[in-house]
């Protein structure tokens, strides 16, 4: 092992892994002298097998089968046609184009390289009995765990789960309140337009939310507010609180605010002893409505609503939450 990947862990996975693969590449290309198969590149190896054992197939059916795109085949082909192994664009009796079969030059490589695989099986097994872990079964496992989620995937949800740690949910204060509003404010304007329930919110979020006996949470990302939510009380008798105005800074998305901000509201409602929490919002917004899914919240209908915007009701029962 270089002694760089001593320093630099395994964000260095991949360069590690190349350069174990052009270590064994290199072999490989030797190995294939030792039987008299000089010239014939390993990575031609997965597409002549295939010939090989099934015989004519399309350049669409060797790449399904090797798991690489067409235009690699196609390229792996020409090179292999090149070398005398192969020739394409041969006709069928379905009459399909671009079938490649092995010339009679490929097809008397075939011996040489089986005898090669099973002297190489048996090497390789010589290898994996020496290990105390087995390669060939965790790169396998590691296929299948990298398919099903991603590095990508599993690096941006950690990222996610960093930043996160650097968010603190606050009850609202008088200073919050511009924030409250222009956050607010920015993504209505953004999709919608600004109505007169909006105003009513956001122009005194004290009168019409707190002293009626709501909460508002804001949510501090370095000191700064990026986001905010509010937990209003309904004068109605199947909902005890609405959780509405919920709004996330562009620029500190990604960080898990919206959960937190609507763990938040749930905490609060919970406490004060609300059975249900209502919202409504717009199938537009679809990051938003998949956030109250994930929260728990359903879809209902025929429940009246000041906003134009709404074409959607959701609601949460907090006894499914205790």
């Amino acid at each position: 092992m270089a002694p760089i990947f001593d320093r630099t862990g395994k964000v260095a996975l991949g360069s590690r892994m190349r350069l174990l693969t052009a270590q064994l590449t290199d072999d490989a290309s030797q190995i294939y002298e030792l039987y008299d198969a000089g010239g014939f590149s390993p990575k031609w190896f997965p597409a002549f097998f295939v010939l090989a054992e099934d015989g004519a197939k399309t350049i669409t059916e060797i790449a399904g089968e090797i798991g690489h795109s067409q235009p690699s085949v196609t390229k792996i082909i020409k090179e292999m046609a090149k070398a005398g192994l192969v020739k394409n664009n041969l006709k069928s009796s379905d009459r399909r184009q671009n079938i490649v079969a092995l010339t009679p030059k490929g097809t008397a490589l075939i011996e040489k390289i089986r005898v090669q695989c099973a002297d190489i099986d048996v090497a390789v097994d010589g290898i994996l009995a020496e290990a105390t872990h087995n390669l060939w079964e965790a790169v396998a496992e590691w296929e299948f765990l990298l398919e099903q989620k991603s590095l990508l995937k599993r690096v941006q949800e950690q990222k996610k789960r960093r930043e996160s740690l650097d968010v603190r949910i606050v009850p609202y204060e008088p200073q919050y309140q511009s924030a409250f509003k222009s956050l607010n404010e920015a993504w209505i304007s953004t999709y919608f337009e600004m109505e007169e329930a909006d105003y009513k919110a956001l122009d005194d979020p004290e009168g019409y939310i707190l002293n009626r006996g709501g909460n508002i949470f804001v949510a501090l990302y370095h000191g700064e507010p990026v986001g905010v939510c509010a937990l209003i009380k309904m004068d109605d008798p199947r909902y005890d609180y609405e959780m509405a105005k919920m709004a996330v800074s562009p620029k500190a998305q990604g960080k898990h605010i919206g959960w937190l901000l609507g763990q938040a509201i749930i905490q609060a409602a919970t406490e004060l002893g609300a059975s249900a929490i209502y919202l409504e919002s717009n199938t537009i917004l679809k990051p938003a409505i998949s956030l109250y899914y994930k929260m728990g919240f359903q879809k209902i209908a025929g429940h009246p609503t000041p906003y134009k915007r709404a074409n959607i009701q959701m609601e949460l029962v907090l006894s499914d939450q205790n």
